[in-house]
């Protein structure tokens, strides 16, 4: 069985306004369930490749706080 999981997610969400996809967002982190998180790493590859420079380096900037906190 051929299941391309990006295509996937990517098909179900491709219509979606900016709600609807904080709400896929929300919906997915507040769940806490693991089946979740290759749909966030789809939608954070969308996020990255159309940020410029100076959005990735925030990013990574609020990722390593993020990180940090979490391992405290």
């Amino acid at each position: 069985m051929d299941l391309n999981l990006r295509k996937a997610i990517l098909s179900n969400v491709s219509n979606n306004n900016t709600e609807e996809l904080e709400a896929t967002i929300v919906d997915a982190i507040q769940s806490g369930e693991e089946k979740m998180l290759p749909g966030l790493g789809v939608l954070f590859e969308l996020i990255w490749q159309q940020a410029d420079e100076n959005d990735k380096q925030e990013m990574l900037s609020a990722l390593e706080k993020g990180v940090n906190q979490a391992g405290s």
